[in-house]
C-alpha cells in the first residue's frame, strides 16, 4: 500500500467491547478485522484504514469529536441494517444541502453518520 505524504492515513476509535464492535461492523458494512492482542483490532480496505482500541470513552459530536460519515446508495436499507445489527439511530433521516443523511451510534455509543444524494 502506498501512503501519501501529509494525507489522512489512519483513524482509531474507542470501543468498550471489541467483539461486539467487530460483529456490528462486519454485519452492517462487511468489514474484516485483524486482532493485535485483546485490546486492539484493525480494519483496512474500507476507504480509510483504522482500528478500535479498548476504552470506556466514546466519540460524539456533542463532546467535539470529528464525525465519520459513510456514503450509501440506499439510505433506508443501510439504516435498517444498522438497527438490525444492534446500532441506535440517534438522528433520523433528514435533508441537508448535499442530500440526505442520518446519525447512528454503534454498540459502544460512538456516533457516525450515513449520507446519500438527494432523491429525485
Amino acid at each position: 500500500m502506498k501512503h501519501e505524504h501529509e494525507k489522512i492515513n489512519y483513524v482509531e476509535f474507542p470501543a468498550l467491547d471489541i467483539e461486539k464492535t467487530k460483529a456490528f461492523f462486519s454485519t452492517v458494512f462487511g468489514w474484516e478485522f485483524e486482532d493485535y492482542g485483546p485490546e486492539y483490532t484493525a480494519f483496512s480496505n474500507q476507504g480509510l484504514d483504522g482500528g478500535f482500541f479498548r476504552s470506556d470513552r466514546r466519540v460524539s459530536t456533542e463532546t467535539g469529536s470529528a464525525l465519520i460519515i459513510f456514503y450509501s446508495t440506499d439510505l433506508e436499507a443501510t439504516l435498517s441494517k444498522i438497527e438490525q445489527a444492534g446500532g441506535t439511530i440517534i438522528q433520523s433521516i433528514f435533508p441537508f444541502p448535499g442530500g440526505r443523511r442520518f446519525h447512528f451510534s454503534d454498540p459502544n455509543g460512538n456516533e457516525y453518520a450515513v449520507w446519500s444524494e438527494p432523491t429525485e
